[in-house]
């Protein structure tokens, strides 16, 4: 007879899945229902809804999971003692992947689901923010738009081209960082030196 210590370990696993599931699906249909999303995931839609009540439930938790690694990762790379291009640089590296995880947010967020994740969206935002204030400050980023801005075109670069190259294959995460580099007005030398052997 199962333990409720193993019940509650399939449940968690069984929610994880389905969360997995979701971003492929979403990923390639971001209009998918939760039908779509419990066919993929082996599950009958009860299973799915007593997880997520709602589909915005579900884009909600796949928000909050990307904020989660996206924070993490900032507050790892943006120390004091590391110029901010160097951070940026490796922000993107860490990134990556996440970006290509939760690519589908983006089209999420211009759709009826935007105003929800752009509040949860919200630290993230904030700390790019803090990151190209701090290299403004120090002459390294252009000042021609406010930090805020400045960070959301850039960072809006990286999941484009995280798009795109799930698609035709020929980005990568060295694009990715020379070009948000250079739309942080970063020299073209410079950012193809820091990106250095990026693959």
């Amino acid at each position: 007879m199962p333990t409720e210590s193993s019940r509650a370990r399939s449940m968690i696993e069984t929610r994880d899945r389905i969360l997995d599931v979701a971003l492929d699906v979403l990923g390639e249909n971001p209009d998918a229902g939760m039908g779509d999303i419990a066919s993929a995931a082996g599950v009958v839609r009860r299973t799915v809804y007593g997880y997520f009540p709602s589909r915005l439930d579900l884009i909600r938790t796949l928000t909050e999971r990307a904020v989660a690694e996206m924070t993490a990762v900032l507050t790892e790379v943006d120390s004091p003692g590391t110029a901010a291009d160097a951070a940026w640089v490796e922000f993107i590296a860490r990134v990556w992947p996440v970006a290509h995880r939760y690519r589908v947010l983006l089209a999420l967020r211009r759709g009826e689901y935007g105003e929800a994740i752009h509040d949860l969206l919200g630290p993230v935002d904030e700390l790019l923010a803090d990151l190209v204030k701090r290299g403004q400050d120090g002459d390294v980023f252009a000042r021609h738009l406010p930090a805020d801005i400045l960070s959301q075109v850039a960072y809006g670069v990286v999941f484009t081209l995280a798009d795109n190259d799930l698609a035709n294959g020929t980005q990568g995460v060295r694009a990715a960082t020379i070009t948000s580099l250079l739309m942080l007005g970063v020299p073209e030398k410079r950012a193809i030196a820091l990106a250095g052997d990026q693959r």
